[in-house]
């Protein structure tokens, strides 16, 4: 849940503007009554509320109170019963809306998020575990939205609308009955995470290639039988390029150097020659995967990119971990590259094979 700070720092302050009914086990509730109780009584009005935490009860339905709270930006309902999300939720100043682990269905959320003839605040929206059987289309309206996560419902398809929500940070649509995924999510410029996990999916549309953002990309479990070529070679996407800029290799130190002539030589090292930490060093020993070279490693290791046949069609990189770069070195240029020239070759190795 993104954390939201009011103007003031003070922390007295933002207590005060905060209401907590969480973890109460509570069944029924009446907001405005409870803030003439001792407890509440430094909260001067219910109009000064901003953060409203209902979560973790029992709750069934909300209080028409709840339109009162004219200064509202965070209201958290997740883990109760609710069956339905009032109209009145449309009304309020909310940044941050959090119904996730309720029992709610299409039909039973509200008609709009947005206020009437204004723009909308809501950056973040939850509803993932409920019951939703499709994409809300109320929620392309959110042209603010940042995050929206609706995972672990039954839904079959993404609206093809989910283009105009141009803030769109992180969609999170794991845990449903995905099939596919509409061409527009190509369209969402800044989108950073792509959740599409734990679906019936069995394509991909080339457009997601085009999400030059995108810094997290989760497709397990889904029934996919290839990939686009195009996803496979997003040359200036985040996705590859931090892959790449992260291999760098580090000198090993005088410790895992000397480990390695001892394992490589096959010197015999009985208990009490050495002290026990070192011992135990020795025998964590790792091959190199170089079928030619009996190498090992221990903390320090070249990470290299070897492609591998997928379905036939495609190569896809596979990371190895090898014992020195002299593994590879019918690999590299001849000529010794300078830092740019590095990247470029690795960059060409994972693209490109």
């Amino acid at each position: 849940m993104e954390v939201y700070t009011s103007d003031s720092s003070d922390t007295d302050s933002r207590e005060q503007k905060t209401l907590d009914y969480g973890r109460m086990n509570l069944i029924d509730i009446n907001l405005e009554d409870d803030l003439h109780s001792d407890a509440k009584i430094s909260i001067k009005s219910i109009k000064d509320i901003e953060i409203l935490l209902l979560n973790h009860n029992r709750l069934t339905r909300l209080p028409q109170t709840l339109r009162n709270f004219l200064s509202l930006r965070v209201l958290d309902l997740s883990s109760n019963c609710l069956r339905e999300l009032p109209e009145i939720i449309g009304q309020l100043p909310l940044i941050t809306l959090v119904a996730k682990n309720n029992q709610l269905t299409n039909e039973s959320l509200p008609k709009s998020f947005i206020i009437k003839n204004q723009n909308s605040s809501l950056k973040e929206l939850n509803l993932s575990g409920n019951m939703l059987t499709h994409f809300p289309e109320q929620v392309t309206e959110l042209k603010n939205l940042r995050y929206l996560y609706v995972g672990g419902n039954q839904i079959s398809s993404i609206s093809k609308d989910i283009w105009r929500m141009q803030s769109l940070q992180v969609l999170s649509v794991g845990g449903n009955l995905l099939t596919d995924v509409p061409d527009s999510v190509g369209l969402l410029s800044q989108l950073q995470a792509l959740v599409l996990c734990d679906n019936l999916i069995e394509n991909l549309p080339t457009s997601i290639a085009r999400l030059k953002n995108l810094k997290s990309l989760l497709l397990h479990k889904n029934r996919l039988k290839h990939l686009p070529k195009d996803i496979l070679s997003l040359r200036d996407n985040p996705l590859v390029v931090r892959f790449v800029q992260d291999m760098s290799l580090n000198p090993p130190t005088l410790m895992e150097l000397a480990a390695r002539i001892v394992k490589t030589a096959g010197v015999s090292v009985e208990p009490g020659d050495l002290p026990q930490t070192i011992l135990d060093y020795l025998s964590c020993a790792n091959c190199c995967v170089n079928p030619q070279c009996k190498g090992v490693f221990f903390d320090n290791r070249v990470e290299h990119i070897k492609f591998v046949d997928f379905c036939g069609k495609y190569r896809v990189p596979l990371l190895q971990y090898l014992c020195s770069s002299k593994c590879i070195e019918h690999e590299m240029p001849t000529r010794p590259p300078t830092n740019g020239a590095t990247r470029g070759y690795m960059m060409r190795k994972v693209l490109l094979g």
